[in-house]
């Protein structure tokens, strides 16, 4: 028989999460503060409230006798989903596990307890901690929220002026503490881990390469997924990132995690709790895995957390998928004209795109991850092809201002 599953937010990235909920027969009961929201078209009750109003969203959810509660690529409701999961005994991860998941501290922490390797970092409650932090590294660093997302507050510091700029802005989007994390700031390739956690194992789904806006190095334009790299050792970061996960006794869930190579050596960025932003979990490492994992999540949020095996069959470890994001002309302006847009809307390799922007709105260089101003995802069965179509796409989808 179908369940109550509570879900929250009601964005459009958990939209597809939802559509499989409903699929497999299930009742969703939704929280989000928007009427228009993405979800409330497979919402079969719905509470307009925001998703940390405790006492109104634990009300609803015992009115509409919830059986799980759930969300995904959404960082700040995990620790909602907890407190919530774990006042009405429903199947979650504790919040002493969630912290090692949410907590950019606690993720350094935890490196330093469990051998693995971390950037020299210090929490900073005043602007002169993080002054006295800047002089003793005598390098660049980034400071960083403990708890925020889509890059907010994060900004790279190369002088005592860039702190007295950025530290209130950055320690305004704290929510836990008012604390911001600073730390050394490592030089070299960044990369993303998706994976999924069973009973027992960890597997990595799907692994990219990022490259970032020249204007804002915090601000990824290009997510490159690949089973392997000629230039790279994947294997090695699959191993780092198990490490981390097993010993932190996550039972279940997606995982997506940031790294950057420096040395030969993986360093941790930060690390989640739930599938990656943007249609990551949804399409990307769907499609590199050949694995349908939002029934796995689905069930292991109702109790029944089993051990299937995501390994990676050889057919598919010749995909290939992008995450790109759009650039806007330089100097910006207002938009004048688009051109390309149909290779996007026709080509069937290209499972999604989307335009932040129309004719006669103005387009520049974004601030943070959520302001970028539009994306389109690739997927193919080989580099070639993929790297073939990027070509095409960047040749023929202008943004003229």
């Amino acid at each position: 028989m179908g369940k109550n599953i509570l879900v929250m937010p009601g964005t459009y990235w958990v939209a597809a999460l939802c559509k499989r909920i409903k699929e497999l027969g299930h009742r969703i009961i939704l929280v989000d503060p928007n009427d228009d929201c993405p979800c409330r078209v497979y919402a079969d009750e719905y509470l307009k409230s925001d998703i940390f109003a405790w006492d109104s969203v634990i009300k609803f959810a015992k009115e509409n006798k919830a059986d799980a509660v759930m969300s995904d690529e959404c960082d700040i409701a995990m620790p909602m989903v907890s407190r919530i999961g774990e006042e009405l005994g429903f199947s979650v991860q504790s919040s002493k596990i969630v912290q090692y998941f949410t907590d950019k501290f606690f993720m350094r922490e935890f490196c330093k307890e469990h051998g693995l390797k971390y950037p020299e970092y210090k929490l900073c409650k005043t602007k002169q901690e993080a002054v006295d932090f800047f002089m003793s590294i005598g390098k660049p660093i980034i400071i960083k929220p403990l708890d925020s997302n889509a890059s907010h507050g994060v900004f790279k510091i190369d002088s005592i002026s860039d702190i007295e700029n950025h530290f209130d802005e950055s320690l305004s989007f704290s929510r836990i503490e008012k604390a911001v994390l600073a730390e050394r700031f490592i030089v070299g390739r960044e990369f993303t881990v998706d994976g999924i956690k069973t009973k027992n194992h960890h597997y990595t789904l799907a692994i990219s390469k990022k490259d970032h806006y020249k204007h804002n190095l915090s601000i990824a334009n290009e997510l490159y997924f690949s089973y392997d790299d000629p230039e790279y050792d994947y294997e090695k970061l699959r191993s780092v990132n198990d490490s981390y996960i097993l010993a932190s006794g996550l039972e279940y869930g997606f995982t997506h995690a940031e790294y950057k190579l420096e040395d030969g050596e993986y360093y941790l960025i930060e690390i989640a709790a739930r599938g990656g932003g943007n249609m990551i979990s949804s399409l990307i490492t769907q499609y590199m895995s050949g694995y349908q994992t939002y029934d796995f999540l689905i069930r292991a949020a109702l109790g029944d957390i089993d051990d299937t095996d995501f390994s990676i069959k050889d057919d598919y470890k010749s995909r290939c998928a992008v995450l790109k994001f759009f650039d806007a002309p330089v100097g910006g302006g207002i938009v004048k004209k688009i051109k390309g847009e149909d290779l996007l809307k026709n080509c069937p390799a290209v499972k999604e795109y989307q335009l932040h922007f129309g004719i006669r709105d103005e387009v520049g260089d974004c601030l943070n991850d959520s302001a970028r101003i539009g994306f389109y995802i690739a997927c193919t069965e080989s580099r070639d092809e993929l790297n073939d179509l990027m070509y095409e796409i960047n040749e023929k989808f202008k943004i003229l201002v």
